[in-house]
């Protein structure tokens, strides 16, 4: 850990320097630790079935491939695993590393909330920002417990919010030609 005039700036070295606990998620955002423990399992329930959706159709039209909480590795003090990302063919084989690490952006990225302000804040403020300034095209957050997927896609370098999804209504996006999903589907 180097330190800063604010403090502790933690590093991917720091995390590999920590014991491994597979019930324990670490994260670094701009040099800021974020531990988080196993979410629980409606959490993960949701997350499968983004990524069952995301992967049928991924499948179907042989684009590109999701994953659940793969580790995107932007730079030393920029390490996160998101719920599920989607990434495009050509691009899995630009930013792949030997280790299985994304050393860049995936399209899409999608979080499930987890309760608690600081778990909330995190994904909409510190990762909002990190993969907006990354370059990750659209954004999904996905609250389980209010039943809403909110969109945000890539305008004018940013992510922005573009649509507030309800279980009536359906999931399209323009990275995925012909992908539809009825956001009811998610929280079954």
């Amino acid at each position: 850990m180097s330190q800063t005039k604010s403090g502790v700036r933690w590093t991917i070295q720091d995390i590999e320097a920590m014991p491994d606990n597979e019930w324990i998620r670490y994260e670094i955002i701009d040099g800021e630790l974020f531990v988080t423990r196993s979410p629980h399992c409606q959490h993960q329930k949701v997350t499968g079935r983004i990524f069952a959706v995301l992967d049928r159709w991924s499948t179907e039209h042989d684009r590109g491939e999701a994953f659940i909480m793969p580790g995107l590795i932007f730079s030393d003090a920029d390490n996160v695993s998101p719920d599920v990302v989607w990434i495009s063919r050509d691009r899995y084989a630009q930013i792949v590393d030997e280790a299985g690490h994304f050393q860049g952006a995936p399209e899409l990225v999608a979080e499930v909330l987890s309760p608690g302000k600081a778990n909330e804040d995190r994904d909409r403020s510190a990762k909002l920002k990190l993969y907006s300034t990354q370059g990750v095209q659209e954004y999904w957050i996905v609250d389980r417990i209010t039943q809403r997927l909110e969109v945000y896609r890539r305008e004018n370098a940013q992510l922005v919010l573009v649509a507030t999804l309800l279980p009536g209504d359906t999931l399209t996006s323009p990275l995925l030609p012909e992908f539809a999903c009825e956001v009811a589907q998610l929280f079954r």
